[in-house]
């Protein structure tokens, strides 16, 4: 089968797509037709190995993992003799931001890893493309109380996580300010913006409206450049760790202090972000934005328009039969 390999963290030039062994399935495991997966941020941390901390996960001077990749949607083509959740022909995606070789054409994957089925009528491009942004959106609206009426800033509405986290918004019909590029004006008013703010020509930290939240979907601001927008009590949340790395410390320290404060939105249970997102999907609440969909054989391409920031939504790998 073809894979996507790397021996070593680096850019866009150390990966190559190679000849490897098909995997077989262990006992507890499901052997997956990949259909499609994604090229996200995540992933080009994990490629790169930067922050130094993802390390961590990753492997600490190489990559645990040769093959990249986060999520996928696919066929289950084989089943281990103690599987019990899936069978046979199941359409299914998942994630695992720890990393998974799904920028391949065969996956195996325990069962007890983060796995669903593909709701009715949503394709496995759109699956694929469900999955590591709309959970770390889910990751910041989780994090608070939020109300019908609450006042939101959300700054990068046109990333993946921006894009799903405003119609998650809308879904528990918050009152949604966001921010876009002049292209994508159009397309953020259509996901249901009540208000969009267009960051080439305006700074939305002089934005005159306070907000019960701010949400930082790309990390490009601060607490202390966005602390103006926030009503008393109101909360601040950034994706990044921010540029000292503080987000974590503030989120210990400003609760202690009263007022306005920050969480960070440390990404858990990845099981509960994929039933919720299907339930949206499922009912036509959610739909993932695809910019652009490349061959495995593009790999290094997705990679480099990726990390270049200039993508809109989702970038997809479709691998079909």
């Amino acid at each position: 089968m073809k894979a996507a390999i790397r021996t070593q963290y680096g850019s866009p030039n150390v990966l190559s797509v190679q000849e490897v062994d098909q995997p077989q399935p262990n006992d507890n495991e499901i052997l997956v037709r990949v259909q499609a997966t994604t090229v996200n941020r995540t992933d080009c941390g994990m490629l790169s190995g930067r922050p130094a901390i993802i390390r961590l996960f990753t492997g600490l001077t190489k990559p645990k993992l040769a093959t990249t990749g986060t999520d996928f949607a696919g066929e289950v083509q084989a089943v281990g003799n103690s599987v019990s959740r899936f069978k046979v022909g199941d359409k299914v995606w998942g994630f695992n931001d720890n990393g998974l070789p799904t920028h391949a054409e065969y996956l195996a994957i325990a069962e007890d890893q983060p796995i669903a089925i593909i709701p009715e009528e949503v394709t496995y491009e759109q699956a694929a493309a469900s999955a590591e942004g709309a959970h770390y959106a889910y990751n910041f609206i989780n994090k608070v109380d939020l109300q019908a009426g609450s006042k939101v800033m959300l700054n990068g509405a046109t990333g993946a996580i921006g894009s799903a986290a405003l119609q998650f918004l809308k879904y528990t019909e918050a009152y949604v300010t966001a921010t876009a590029n002049t292209k994508n004006v159009d397309l953020i008013k259509s996901l249901g913006a009540d208000r969009v703010i267009n960051y080439e020509q305006e700074d939305f930290t002089q934005d005159d409206e306070k907000y019960d939240f701010v949400f930082d979907a790309v990390g490009k601001s601060t607490f202390g450049r966005c602390r103006s927008l926030l009503k008393l009590g109101g909360i601040y949340i950034s994706s990044e760790l921010g540029p000292g790395a503080q987000n974590p410390f503030l989120a210990l320290v400003t609760p202690l202090m009263g007022g306005k404060k920050v969480k960070f939105p440390v990404p858990l249970n990845i099981p509960r972000s994929l039933n919720f997102i299907s339930e949206l999907l499922e009912a036509n609440k959610f739909r993932p934005i695809i910019d652009r969909t490349y061959s495995l054989d593009q790999i290094q391409e997705a990679f480099r328009y990726v990390a270049s920031g200039q993508k809109t939504g989702n970038v997809v790998i479709s691998l079909p039969n």
